[in-house]
C-alpha cells in the first residue's frame, strides 16, 4: 500500500470514529432518544415529534439538528410538510460496534465457564 493510500486509510478510520461519536452523543439525550424512537415508527413533522413533549418547538428544532448532525436523520420537503426521516442506515454502524463488544465479552465469559467446569471436574 503506498503512503497515499495509507492516508486515505487512516482518514477513513477517523471518519467512522467521528461519525460513531457523534451519533452515540446525540443518542446520550434521553429526549433525542424518544425522538429517534418515534421516527422508527414513521416520518413525522416538527409538530408532531413535538406533541408529546412540555418543550418548545425551538427546543424540538434544536434536538433535531443534532440527530441530524449526527447524521440519524434526514429532513425533506413535501409540498407545505418538511417530515424528517429516521435514518436506519446510520444505526447499522452503532449496532456492530455495540455487537463486536458483546461478542467479546461473550467469549470471554464462555472461556471463563469453560475453566470453571474443567476445575470442577478435576476435583471429581
Amino acid at each position: 500500500m503506498n503512503q497515499a493510500a495509507e492516508v486515505t486509510a487512516a482518514q477513513e478510520i477517523l471518519a467512522e470514529e467521528d461519525r460513531l461519536n457523534r451519533a452515540f452523543m446525540a443518542l446520550a439525550d434521553p429526549m433525542r432518544r424518544k425522538i429517534v424512537a418515534r421516527l422508527a415508527k414513521g416520518d413525522a413533522t416538527v409538530n408532531e415529534i413535538a406533541a408529546p413533549f412540555p418543550v418548545t418547538l425551538q427546543a424540538i428544532s434544536k434536538h433535531l439538528q443534532v440527530l441530524e448532525g449526527a447524521g440519524l436523520i434526514t429532513r425533506s420537503r413535501d409540498a407545505q410538510r418538511r417530515p424528517c426521516h429516521l435514518n436506519t442506515a446510520a444505526l447499522g454502524p452503532l449496532a456492530a460496534w455495540i455487537e463486536g463488544y458483546r461478542l467479546r465479552a461473550e467469549e470471554r465469559f464462555q472461556r471463563l465457564d469453560d475453566l470453571l467446569a474443567a476445575q470442577e471436574k478435576a476435583k471429581s
